[in-house]
């Protein structure tokens, strides 16, 4: 297994069979979800939608869900094997020389590719940037209509506890908060998985 020191690795809290991913939405769409454990017909389905394993990533994205349109924040259990399937499918966001032919068959397979893979900086209580990657995946086309229908599990509304937790950051309670946030292991992906898609 890969150890921590490694920039792109896959941490979430995931069980044999899901992985918990995040996302922020405004309380029209993210309350229903919760309450039904699917997403709302309102939500658009031909859209990109990216999900994120790292709850402290998704907290430095949404504000701890103080911004506008992400003030409901979801904790969303999917299929392990739906999770792969979008990693087997993905192509990295954006050019990397010497790992792509060339930009223009980079275009063509991102073009293609139902899923994309984005790698920013992790985040720490603070959401200051750590020296390691948080993994960023966007569903489109056929993978997201996958993830809506038959990928999700679960639907959590996560909102309170963002709250504690920012609340207690606040206070300086760093153990209180860090004691409050999911367990997140490495994820085990290996280079049939990642390989394509590490910078």
């Amino acid at each position: 297994m890969q150890q921590r020191t490694d920039p792109y690795v896959i941490r979430a809290r995931h069980t044999a069979e899901t992985v918990t991913v995040y996302q922020a939405y405004s309380p029209a769409l993210g309350l229903p979800a919760a309450r039904d454990g699917r997403f709302p017909a309102a939500w658009k389905r031909e859209r990109m939608t990216w999900v994120k394993p790292s709850f402290l990533w998704m907290m430095y994205r949404c504000g701890w869900g103080t911004k506008e349109g992400q003030e409901t924040v979801l904790a969303i259990e999917i299929r392990r094997d739906g999770f792969e399937w979008a990693l087997r499918h993905a192509c990295l966001s954006h050019y990397v020389r010497g790992l792509h032919a060339d930009r223009a068959s980079w275009q063509r397979e991102l073009k293609r590719a139902p899923a994309r893979v984005q790698w920013d900086p992790e985040r720490d209580l603070r959401l200051q940037a750590l020296p390691y990657r948080s993994l960023q995946l966007g569903l489109a086309g056929e993978a997201t209509r996958l993830y809506a229908d038959e990928w999700i599990v679960s639907v959590t509304d996560v909102t309170a506890t963002a709250r504690t937790i920012h609340a207690l950051v606040r206070e300086g309670e760093l153990g209180a908060a860090a004691a409050l946030l999911p367990e997140e292991t490495v994820y085990p992906a290996d280079d049939e998985l990642l390989g394509r898609l590490r910078v």
